[in-house]
Protein backbone atom coordinates (compact mmCIF):
# COMPACT_ATOMS: atom_id res chain seq x y z
CA UNK A 1 0.00 0.00 0.00
CA UNK A 2 1.34 3.41 -0.96
CA UNK A 3 1.62 5.84 1.93
CA UNK A 4 2.92 9.38 2.24
CA UNK A 5 2.95 10.71 5.79
CA UNK A 6 3.81 14.36 6.41
CA UNK A 7 4.93 15.84 9.70
CA UNK A 8 6.69 18.90 11.09
CA UNK A 9 4.02 21.53 10.64
CA UNK A 10 3.10 23.97 13.34
CA UNK A 11 2.84 27.61 14.35
CA UNK A 12 5.80 29.89 13.68
CA UNK A 13 6.36 33.65 13.80
CA UNK A 14 7.04 35.68 10.64
CA UNK A 15 10.69 35.33 9.72
CA UNK A 16 10.93 31.97 11.39
CA UNK A 17 11.82 28.56 10.03
CA UNK A 18 10.25 25.13 9.88
CA UNK A 19 11.29 21.76 8.47
CA UNK A 20 8.67 19.42 7.04
CA UNK A 21 9.17 15.70 6.55
CA UNK A 22 7.36 13.12 4.44
CA UNK A 23 7.94 9.41 4.92
CA UNK A 24 7.14 7.41 1.79
CA UNK A 25 6.40 3.72 1.39
CA UNK A 26 4.86 1.32 -1.12
CA UNK A 27 6.72 2.48 -4.23
CA UNK A 28 10.26 2.94 -5.48
CA UNK A 29 11.22 6.23 -3.89
CA UNK A 30 14.69 6.32 -5.46
CA UNK A 31 13.35 6.56 -9.02
CA UNK A 32 10.52 8.98 -8.28
CA UNK A 33 9.79 12.64 -8.64
CA UNK A 34 8.49 14.04 -5.37
CA UNK A 35 6.77 17.36 -4.76
CA UNK A 36 5.50 19.64 -2.06
CA UNK A 37 2.16 21.26 -2.84
CA UNK A 38 0.17 23.59 -0.59
CA UNK A 39 -3.38 24.84 -0.16
CA UNK A 40 -3.89 28.16 1.58
CA UNK A 41 -7.29 29.04 3.09
CA UNK A 42 -9.79 29.78 0.33
CA UNK A 43 -7.23 29.14 -2.40
CA UNK A 44 -6.51 26.45 -4.98
CA UNK A 45 -3.70 23.96 -4.71
CA UNK A 46 -0.34 25.61 -5.38
CA UNK A 47 2.75 23.74 -6.51
CA UNK A 48 5.74 24.61 -4.32
CA UNK A 49 8.73 22.44 -5.20
CA UNK A 50 9.84 19.19 -6.83
CA UNK A 51 12.89 16.97 -6.55
CA UNK A 52 13.77 14.04 -8.79
CA UNK A 53 15.38 11.66 -6.34
CA UNK A 54 17.75 9.86 -8.70
CA UNK A 55 19.20 12.93 -10.40
CA UNK A 56 18.84 15.35 -7.50
CA UNK A 57 17.37 17.99 -9.82
CA UNK A 58 15.20 20.49 -7.97
CA UNK A 59 12.57 23.04 -9.00
CA UNK A 60 10.88 25.83 -7.06
CA UNK A 61 7.92 28.12 -7.42
CA UNK A 62 8.91 31.78 -7.72
CA UNK A 63 7.05 32.54 -4.50
CA UNK A 64 9.40 30.36 -2.42
CA UNK A 65 12.64 30.46 -4.40
CA UNK A 66 15.56 31.45 -2.18
CA UNK A 67 13.62 30.72 1.01
CA UNK A 68 12.69 27.02 0.76
CA UNK A 69 14.94 24.03 0.11
CA UNK A 70 13.68 20.61 -0.96
CA UNK A 71 15.81 17.54 -0.26
CA UNK A 72 15.53 13.79 0.23
CA UNK A 73 17.19 11.02 2.19
CA UNK A 74 16.98 7.97 -0.05
CA UNK A 75 18.06 5.57 2.69
CA UNK A 76 15.12 6.69 4.82
CA UNK A 77 12.60 7.12 1.98
CA UNK A 78 12.00 10.59 3.36
CA UNK A 79 11.34 13.90 1.64
CA UNK A 80 12.07 17.22 3.37
CA UNK A 81 11.16 20.85 2.93
CA UNK A 82 13.27 23.38 4.82
CA UNK A 83 11.34 26.63 5.03
CA UNK A 84 13.08 29.85 6.02
CA UNK A 85 11.96 33.48 6.25
CA UNK A 86 8.37 32.34 6.59
CA UNK A 87 5.64 34.87 5.91
CA UNK A 88 1.91 34.91 6.75
CA UNK A 89 1.11 34.14 3.10
CA UNK A 90 2.94 30.83 3.52
CA UNK A 91 0.16 29.69 5.85
CA UNK A 92 -1.34 26.57 4.27
CA UNK A 93 -1.75 22.85 4.50
CA UNK A 94 1.37 21.37 2.94
CA UNK A 95 1.10 18.08 1.06
CA UNK A 96 3.75 15.63 -0.04
CA UNK A 97 2.93 14.02 -3.39
CA UNK A 98 4.43 11.69 -5.97
CA UNK A 99 4.79 12.99 -9.51
CA UNK A 100 3.26 10.61 -12.05
CA UNK A 101 5.83 8.78 -14.13
CA UNK A 102 6.64 10.65 -17.32
CA UNK A 103 4.47 13.68 -16.59
CA UNK A 104 5.35 17.32 -16.15
CA UNK A 105 5.57 18.11 -12.44
CA UNK A 106 3.34 21.17 -12.79
CA UNK A 107 0.45 18.95 -13.90
CA UNK A 108 -0.95 18.36 -10.42
CA UNK A 109 -4.08 16.55 -11.58
CA UNK A 110 -1.94 13.71 -12.90
CA UNK A 111 0.01 13.09 -9.71
CA UNK A 112 -0.11 9.49 -8.47
CA UNK A 113 -0.36 9.78 -4.68
CA UNK A 114 -0.91 12.38 -1.99
CA UNK A 115 -0.26 12.52 1.72
CA UNK A 116 -2.74 13.73 4.31
CA UNK A 117 -1.10 17.12 4.72
CA UNK A 118 0.44 19.03 7.60
CA UNK A 119 -0.66 22.49 8.74
CA UNK A 120 1.80 25.38 8.67
CA UNK A 121 0.64 28.60 10.31
CA UNK A 122 2.72 31.78 10.22
CA UNK A 123 1.49 34.44 12.61
CA UNK A 124 2.73 36.85 15.25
Amino acid sequence: EVQLVESGGGLVQPGGSLRLSCVASGFTFSSSGMSWVRRAPGMDMEWVSTIYIFSGNTYYADSVKGRFTISADNAKNTLYLEMNSLQPEDTAVYYCAKVGDGIAFLNLDEYDYWGQGTQVSVSS
